[in-house]
């Protein structure tokens, strides 16, 4: 089982070390953008929207890696002064009943959107723009589907810590 979570792991992490660069290409862009702007009197929609792509990117596609270094947000009122089984027991519950359906929901209802857009190919969110929304609305379905990998991997590995195995 520890082979199977350590795979389902290295999916988020190399994605993770992926996509970490958007935050850096977004700034510099972000910058370039004010620069041109205030500078040189120039503006670009298209230019503009790549900072929305980058962040959407980063946001969606990072979901997962932030899950598996443990730096999402926790509401910890219960958890923090619990002992590592009754952490388990919780997060177990919380991959079981809150994550996975809500990311499968999720999934399956934005489908249908998401094919329709690459079915026409959808174009840019304005006038100018960058001509591939379609790109964007897939991240819906790679956010969950990364979700989904990362929870059960998690899901696995509490399984084992509430059993008292060790990783």
């Amino acid at each position: 089982m520890q082979k199977l979570i350590g795979r389902l792991d290295a999916i988020n992490r190399n994605v993770g070390l992926v996509v970490r660069w958007a935050a850096i290409l977004m700034v510099l862009i972000q910058f370039a953008i004010v620069l041109f702007r205030y500078v040189f009197g120039f503006s670009s929609i298209a230019v503009n929207e790549s900072v929305l792509y980058l962040h959407s990117t980063l946001f969606m596609l990072g979901a997962g890696y932030t899950l598996l270094v443990d730096d999402h947000v926790r509401v910890d009122i219960f958890y923090a002064s619990s002992d590592i089984k009754r952490k388990a027991t919780i997060d177990i519950f919380g991959h079981l009943v809150l994550l996975i359906p809500s990311m499968a929901i999720l999934a399956y209802w934005s489908w249908p959107s998401v094919a329709n857009s690459w079915k026409i190919l959808e174009g840019p969110i304005s006038v100018g723009g960058i001509p591939a929304s379609f790109l964007l609305k897939s991240l819906i379905p790679a956010f969950c589907g990364l979700l989904i990998i990362q929870s059960i991997s998690c899901l696995l590995a509490n399984i084992l810590r509430r059993r008292g195995e060790a990783l």
